[in-house]
C-alpha cells in the first residue's frame, strides 16, 4: 500500500512539469510547421516575388492612365488625342481617310 501511495505521489508531482514540456513542444511544433512558422517563409518569398511583379505591371497600367487622364483635362485637352476619341465613339472619318485597327 505504501508503495501505491509512493507511485501516486510520484505521478502528482510530475504531472506538472510534463504538462510544461508537453505545452513547449506544441509551441515549439507550431512555430515551426504552422501556417506562419518557419517553414512557410519559403512560400512566403514567392508569393512576394510574385506581387511585386504583379504590382509593377498595375502601376505601368495606372501610369497609361494618368497619362490619358492629363491629356483629357478640360482645361487643355490634346487636340489630337480628342479628335481620336470623337472618331471612335461617332465612328465618323472623311473619305479619303484609311482606318487601321492596332488591337
Amino acid at each position: 500500500m505504501a508503495h501505491l501511495l509512493k507511485l501516486k505521489s510520484l505521478f502528482s508531482s510530475a504531472f506538472g512539469p510534463a504538462m510544461a514540456v508537453l505545452l513547449v513542444a506544441v509551441l515549439l511544433g507550431y512555430a515551426i510547421f504552422g501556417g506562419n512558422g518557419l517553414l512557410a517563409w519559403g512560400g512566403y518569398s514567392s508569393k512576394l516575388h510574385d506581387s511585386m511583379a504583379e504590382l509593377k505591371i498595375v502601376q505601368a497600367e495606372r501610369d497609361r492612365i494618368l497619362n490619358r487622364v492629363k491629356l483629357l483635362d478640360p482645361r487643355h485637352v490634346d487636340p489630337d488625342l480628342a479628335d481620336e476619341m470623337i472618331r471612335q465613339e461617332l465612328n465618323v472619318g472623311h473619305p479619303d481617310e484609311v482606318v487601321v485597327p492596332l488591337r
